[in-house]
C-alpha cells in the first residue's frame, strides 16, 4: 500500500511540474444532436487569473511543458497521474506537448512505456494500445484501450466518420496572423519529401494519377476563427483526413502559421507588410521569427521565442455511444498552461 501511495505522489509531483498552474480535469458528456462545429463545454472556462494580463514571464516562460531528461519510471508516473478518464477498457490521457507517441527503437515514447503504464494501472495481462492520439509536437487527448475488440470498433468508427466527412476531432490553435475568412475549408494535396535529411510535408499543385499512386494525398480540414487580437487568431481546426503535419501545413497555406511552428512557418515570407508563400521544396525549417510588437505582447525575448512550443492542442474528441443509435460521447481536454497564458497575453478567449 505504501509503495502504491509513493508512486502516486511521485506521479503527482512530476505532473505538477508539467501542468503547473493548469487544470487537469477532462469533461465527458453526451453531445446534443444539433451540436455542430465549434460546440464548447459550458463549464470550460479560463481560470480567474486569465482576467488579468500577467507581467514578464521570468525564467520559465512556458509552464506546462514536459520536463527534459525524464527517466522511464518518471514518465510512467507522469502518465499515470495524467489519466483523466477511465471507462471500462478505455483510458484517456491529456498528453503534454513534446511527448512522441512512437519513435525509433530505444527512444522514450508513449508507446514504449505502455506495458509499464498498463501494469501501473492494474491492467495486468490486458496491455493498453493507442486508439487515437495527438502528435509529438501537439498536446491534448490520447485515447487508449485495453480491449482489442473495443479498439477495433473505435477505429472503424473514426474511419467511417472520415469517409462520411464527419469530423470527430477538434484542435485549438493560436496562429501568427489572422485568416482572411472567418471560417471555411482548406483543401490541399500533400506529400512527404525527404529534404536535407528531414522528412517534410509539402503541397503538390494539380496532382496527377501517378502522384496519387506514389503517395500524394488529397487532404481536407475545416477551420473557424474563434477570436482575434494583436495580429493573431485563436482558431479551431477539424481535420477530415489524416496526414503528417496536415494542420500545420494547412495554416501555412492560409499565410497564418501556428504559433511555435519552427518547421513550416519559414515558408511564409513578408515584404512591405504583405505575406506570401515561399517554395516549400527550397525553404529549410528554421526557428519561427516574431515581430517586436508580438514579442512585447507575449513578454518574450527573441531567445525565448525560439523555444516557443507549438500552440496546437487536441481539445475535443467524439466517440460512439454504447449502441448505434446512442448520442456520441464528447471528450474535452483543457488547454495547457502555456497555451492559456498566451491567450491571456493576446487578449483572446476560448468561449
Amino acid at each position: 500500500m505504501r509503495a502504491v501511495l509513493a508512486r502516486e505522489m511521485v506521479g503527482r509531483r512530476v505532473l505538477s511540474r508539467i501542468w503547473s498552474g493548469g487544470r487537469r480535469g477532462l469533461g465527458v458528456r453526451p453531445v446534443p444532436e444539433d451540436a455542430g462545429f465549434g460546440t464548447e463545454p459550458r463549464h470550460q472556462r479560463q481560470p480567474r487569473s486569465s482576467r488579468q494580463r500577467s507581467g514578464p514571464l521570468g525564467d520559465q516562460p512556458f509552464p506546462g511543458l514536459l520536463p527534459k531528461n525524464l527517466s522511464r519510471e518518471e514518465l510512467v508516473d507522469a502518465l499515470r497521474a495524467a489519466v483523466v478518464d477511465r471507462k471500462g477498457p478505455l483510458v484517456t490521457l491529456n498528453k503534454p506537448q513534446g511527448l512522441p507517441v512512437t519513435g525509433k527503437p530505444g527512444e522514450l515514447t508513449l508507446f514504449s512505456v505502455l506495458p509499464e503504464l498498463s501494469q501501473s494501472l492494474g491492467l495486468r495481462e490486458q496491455e493498453l494500445q493507442v486508439v487515437r492520439a495527438s502528435g509529438k509536437e501537439s498536446s491534448g487527448l490520447v485515447l487508449l484501450s485495453s480491449c482489442p475488440q473495443t479498439a477495433s470498433r473505435l477505429q472503424k468508427f473514426f474511419t467511417h466518420a472520415r469517409r462520411a466527412q464527419r469530423p470527430t476531432a477538434t484542435y485549438c490553435a493560436v496562429t501568427n496572423g489572422i485568416p482572411a475568412a472567418s471560417e471555411g475549408k482548406i483543401q490541399a494535396a500533400l506529400k512527404v519529401e525527404h529534404i536535407d535529411g528531414v522528412n517534410l510535408t509539402v503541397p503538390v499543385k494539380a496532382p496527377s494519377r501517378k502522384d496519387i499512386l506514389e503517395g500524394v494525398k488529397k487532404t481536407l480540414s475545416h477551420f473557424r476563427v474563434v477570436a482575434t487580437g494583436s495580429g493573431c487568431a485563436l482558431v479551431q481546426l477539424q481535420p477530415l483526413t489524416v496526414f503528417s503535419s496536415q494542420l500545420q501545413v494547412h495554416m501555412v497555406l492560409q499565410l497564418c502559421p501556428v504559433l511555435g511552428d519552427h518547421t513550416y512557418s519559414a515558408r511564409v515570407g513578408t515584404v512591405l507588410g504583405q505575406r506570401f508563400l515561399l517554395p516549400a521544396e527550397n525553404t529549410k525549417p528554421q526557428r519561427q521569427v516574431l515581430d517586436e510588437a508580438l514579442l512585447r505582447r507575449l513578454h518574450l525575448t527573441p531567445s525565448q521565442a525560439a523555444q516557443l512550443p507549438l500552440h496546437l492542442h487536441l481539445h475535443r474528441l467524439l466517440l460512439p455511444g454504447t449502441r448505434d443509435r446512442d448520442t456520441p460521447i464528447e471528450l474535452l481536454a483543457p488547454l495547457p498552461p502555456y497555451f492559456s497564458r498566451t491567450l491571456q497575453c493576446l487578449g483572446l478567449r476560448l468561449q
